[in-house]
């Protein structure tokens, strides 16, 4: 009991130091309120591909347009991602499907952690271009207004925060094992201070961690066996229950 509560309360700090403090006015609120936002239907946002001809080079994600033209050499005609250039090709952003159908703005279907990817798409375009608008549709209404399907994304990256922000304070607590494998001495599993990839003051034992409802295990690093609780924690067969190393079959 006492590790679960560790996990919760280890959740709402991390949540709290990773999760911006209000992602409304980080991104959709940032265009000065001073002058009205300029809206683009989706025609008019096709109309900058920098092609020749062309009205300039933008794209939109999650419905927000961002001048590209400084980075013409990767969305302007020839560039590898010439494709998002003249639309709102969100999706894409996440499943990496550059087809027609792929090329979408579309994330019903995502799932909290890939919103939160998403994100930090959108991160990256507040960072480094400037943004110009927004695109009438999917996202925003005829008066810029925020749509329902924004507001359902929105509400899907508050849950991937969480989920992320829970992850990682099991992965605090829990950190992975060290393993190797040779056909002559076999597999064998161990715990160091920076196993996992978590450095810590602590070496901890190697335990099976099981999924709830699964039989599939990961080896992960208990620092006091004695105050573990966790039902799905399992020791390794034939392993001492306070050894470092423990070998493991194939």
């Amino acid at each position: 009991m006492f590790g679960y509560v560790c996990i919760a309360f280890l959740s709402v700090v991390l949540a709290a130091l990773f999760m911006p403090r209000d992602w409304s006015t980080q991104f959709g609120n940032e265009l000065p309120q001073v002058a009205p936002v300029r809206l683009l239907s989706r025609r008019e946002l096709s109309l900058y591909t920098g092609e020749e001809g062309s009205r300039g080079l933008y794209l939109a994600l999650l419905g927000e347009v961002f001048d590209v033209h400084k980075g013409h050499k990767h969305y302007g005609p020839g560039g590898a991602y010439h494709f998002m250039a003249g639309r709102d090709a969100s999706l894409a952003f996440v499943t990496g499907d550059f087809t027609e159908s792929g090329l979408t703005d579309d994330v019903s279907n995502l799932s909290p952690l890939q919103v939160v990817a998403l994100y930090d798409w959108l991160a990256f375009y507040h960072n480094n271009y400037d943004p110009v608008g927004r695109v009438v549709g999917q996202f925003y209404s005829e008066s810029g207004q925020p749509t329902e399907a924004l507001r359902q994304v929105k509400a899907s990256l508050a849950e991937g925060q969480r989920l992320k922000a829970q992850s990682q304070a099991e992965r605090e607590q829990y950190p992975a094992c060290n393993s190797e494998w040779s056909a002559a001495r076999g597999g064998r599993v161990w715990c160091s201070n920076k196993s996992g990839g978590v450095e810590r003051h602590w070496t901890g034992v190697p335990r099976k961690l099981f999924s709830p409802g699964s039989s599939s295990s990961r080896c992960i690093c208990v620092r006091d066996p004695s105050t573990a609780e966790n039902p799905n924690l399992q020791e390794y067969e034939g392993c001492p229950p306070n050894a470092e190393s423990c070998p493991v079959g194939e």
